[in-house]
């Protein structure tokens, strides 16, 4: 499963590396991973599917 996600520091979406599923303060769900080129921590908020 490839899942885009908008790097801020690359200014591009990219797809995530090792994707977990986790839940915000507020319970609503995001999904959490990796950027290819530089490493930040990047995230998709909302439910997969």
């Amino acid at each position: 499963m490839a899942t885009e996600a908008y790097c801020v520091k690359c200014k591009a979406k990219k797809v995530m590396q090792n994707p977990r599923e986790e839940k915000m303060k507020n319970g609503k769900p995001i999904l959490k991973g990796m950027c290819p080129d530089c490493g930040t921590t990047i995230c998709r908020i909302g439910a997969t599917k």
